[in-house]
């Protein structure tokens, strides 16, 4: 069975050795996203906007591996300020209204930046390609 990797070439998956996005047969395991935008700034916004900008990431990562939205079956959310978990469920909601995927909400003391609020990784199952 192929293994596809899908990596941004961001600072952190050189640091820390990752990259954004696995995928063996159907199964798919994206990293971590943040809301972190296209040329590696922080969104403005707060924690809403940041959740927005971490599920873009997603889509990214599992367009790249042949996949979508619809093909997540698991979302895990880290939040630093749990009072935020209104605005984060928004963005998840709007995201995954149609195929809510199981998910965990986390509260967390920190990430690896302290600018960054929230956290969202993801399994997927694709039915077709590699």
């Amino acid at each position: 069975m192929q293994l596809s990797r899908y990596a941004v070439g961001s600072i952190g998956e050189q640091a820390f050795g990752f990259c954004q996005a696995v995928r063996r047969g159907p199964h798919v395991a994206v990293s971590g996203s943040t809301g972190r935008d296209i040329d590696g700034h922080i969104v403005p916004g707060g924690a809403y906007a940041q959740a927005r900008q971490a599920i873009e990431n997603l889509q990214t990562a599992l367009a790249a591996v042949g996949g979508s939205l619809a093909d997540v079956i698991r979302t895990r959310v880290f939040i630093v300020d749990i009072t935020e978990w209104e605005a984060v469920a928004r963005a998840h909601c709007e995201a995954f209204a149609e195929h809510p995927p199981a998910s965990s909400l986390i509260g967390v003391n920190a990430l690896f930046e302290p600018d960054i609020l929230v956290e969202i990784e993801a399994d997927a199952i694709i039915a077709d390609g590699p």
